[in-house]
């Protein structure tokens, strides 16, 4: 392992309950079921610049981060969002609403999304980052995400409500899939999934335990298709930032162009287009080198982080070849990609360890590399 310290907060930043960083709060905001209209998108943008340092993180889990946020800031950010139907009645409400809708719904995947939101002052206690994952769109893509519960659509037709770590769904009705969720979570607990404050449920099914009677999986799931890259899709256009963040102005454009959908794939859908979209600072083809990197906040903007990684990450891009992965790495918690890359460069004290096909928490083939002489050439 490396020997890069850090520490697990088991939790996430909320926009009530923000997180402190480097620059300042990270304040996340969870649009309803990934949606920004016009308004809010814009709102979002002003208040990014009157309370924050102007930049705004896509997450993994479709949301937004306004960075930079002072605590004095917060009382009048919090204001701003909530005139902008941003803000849920307390920190739990919105801990708890922790709901992934894939960005390609139509309208029974809104009124799921809804059903299951409405669903979640009915559940018991669940863990900070217990969350749901509603991929019922007209092809399902959230294979690569995980969550804990997942509606999904079955092989030939019908809804689906699995298990995160299980093969088989049990088949449910729209009608009947939000009370089906709140039963699964009162099992997850029964079942002991959680132990002091944490768990998953990919966890608890990975110890044998599963769901019986009418939650019990027994149809397969239609298969996941490929992500979708940067580009036109039949309700806009897909664009993408270099490492998931944009500053206030690129959100103020795109906010004028269309209603935007967030999406775990740190890219934004503007709705309606038919053209991709002349702005500077976006990603708008698949063949982008940037792509093929994935780099955290690094130092000075998150407190654990031991370097700076975004300047490396972006100078290394060009050398990762097409159909590979390269990830840099703050500190060995792996926040921007906690799985296996081709190649992965972790800071540490004393420089940058590198670890091929590997995370950020296996052995390392060399140690304490200098950034500046970093060179990739000849190791992928």
């Amino acid at each position: 392992m490396t020997g890069s310290p850090f520490q697990v907060q088991g939790w996430c930043p909320g926009a009530l309950r923000p997180m402190m960083s480097g620059d300042g709060l990270v304040v996340r905001v969870r649009p309803q079921a990934g949606r920004l209209s016009r308004q809010q998108a814009a709102g979002i943008a002003a208040a990014a610049r009157a309370h924050g340092n102007g930049l705004i993180d896509l997450s993994a889990r479709g949301n937004v981060q306004l960075r930079g946020v002072t605590e004095a800031a917060h009382p009048s950010l919090i204001a701003d969002l909530h005139a902008l139907g941003l803000i849920d009645a307390d920190a739990g409400d919105e801990a708890r609403r922790n709901i992934l809708v894939t960005p390609f719904a139509e309208a029974g995947t809104d009124a799921l999304a809804a059903a299951l939101g409405a669903a979640l002052a009915r559940m018991p206690p669940l863990p900070g980052k217990f969350g749901f994952v509603v991929d019922t769109g007209p092809a399902p893509v959230f294979g690569g995400i995980a969550g804990d519960i997942r509606l999904e659509r079955a092989v030939g037709g019908g809804l689906l409500l699995r298990c995160e770590g299980a093969g088989l769904g049990a088949p449910v009705t729209d009608a009947e899939a939000a009370e089906a969720a709140v039963e699964l979570t009162r099992w997850f607990v029964a079942a002991g999934g959680v132990s002091e404050g944490r768990g998953r449920m990919a966890a608890l099914i990975g110890r044998g335990a599963a769901p019986a009677g009418r939650l019990a999986g027994r149809v397969a799931p239609a298969p996941a298709v490929a992500p979708p890259a940067p580009g036109l899709v039949a309700q806009g256009a897909l664009v993408g930032f270099a490492f998931g963040q944009m500053t206030a102005e690129t959100l103020q454009a795109l906010a004028a162009l269309g209603p935007l959908r967030i999406t775990p794939w740190r890219m934004v859908l503007v709705e309606g287009l038919s053209a991709l979209p002349d702005l500077a600072g976006l990603i708008l083809t698949a063949a982008d080198p940037i792509r093929r990197v994935e780099a955290c906040s690094g130092a000075p903007a998150c407190l654990q982080a031991l370097a700076p990684v975004r300047e490396l990450a972006a100078r290394l891009a060009a050398q990762v070849p097409e159909g590979r992965l390269l990830h840099v790495s703050g500190c060995a918690k792996g926040c921007a990609h906690p799985g296996r890359a081709d190649l992965t460069l972790v800071a540490t004290a004393g420089g940058f360890d590198l670890i091929r096909g590997g995370s950020t928490l296996d052995t390392p083939d060399r140690r304490a590399l200098a950034p500046d002489t970093i060179d990739l050439k000849g190791l992928f």
